[in-house]
């Protein structure tokens, strides 16, 4: 494991900002997959749609990185953030860990409605996911007295993996998946990692 909280009781305490965002994860997929045709419009009006965004419904960059499409969409990303979220938390701190969650994944968005048809839409967290590889893959390469050495092999084989795995998935936003990595790691020099933290490790369940 990439964290030390043995429960969700000590995982809320210790890392709040990914105690929400995966609880945000896991309730509104819920309300979503309910059937409650009442929910339908608001799904609708919250997901990634690039035209809509594309004439000023901007809350559109930033509400589908807490909604995703199936179980499957969902499970995946939220055991990313449960993987890597935490120890970047405590090393940024909340503020900062969440500027660059969502800072990520809204540069993400940002990408996909420039590069992407109109009618294209989008939901899901994979670009602040990336946007957290991409601030790994920096301090692997540029800050390695933060990151144990035989650990940062290992950190950007997981990286590389996971990028490569975003070009073989058919339905997947390689764009969402590149831009919020590139954000994250543009983002990176200017996020201060907290004094006398303890070194990456990787911590045996």
């Amino acid at each position: 494991m990439f964290h030390d909280a043995g429960d969700v009781r000590s995982l809320v305490r210790l890392y709040p900002v990914v105690s929400i965002v995966l609880s945000a994860h896991i309730i509104l997929w819920i309300l979503f997959v309910l059937p409650l045709t009442a929910l339908e419009p608001v799904w609708q009006y919250i997901i990634g749609t690039n035209g809509a965004i594309r004439n000023g419904e901007y809350w559109r960059l930033i509400s589908p990185l807490v909604l995703h499409y199936d179980f499957n969409h969902m499970t995946a990303n939220s055991l990313s953030l449960w993987l890597f979220g935490p120890w970047l938390e405590r090393a940024l701190g909340k503020g900062k860990f969440l500027l660059l969650y969502i800072g990520g994944g809204v540069g993400a968005n940002i990408a996909t409605v420039l590069l992407l048809p109109p009618m294209y839409t989008h939901v899901g967290a994979s670009g602040a996911i990336f946007a957290l590889f991409g601030m790994y893959s920096y301090l692997a390469l540029f800050r390695r007295d933060l990151i144990a050495p035989k650990h940062t092999q290992l950190l950007l084989v997981i990286v590389v993996i996971h990028l490569l795995l975003s070009l073989m998935e058919p339905d997947g936003n390689l764009m969402a998946h590149l831009f919020g990595f590139a954000t994250g790691g543009l983002l990176a020099p200017f996020l201060a990692i907290r004094p006398q933290l303890p070194m990456f490790h990787v911590i045996r369940s």
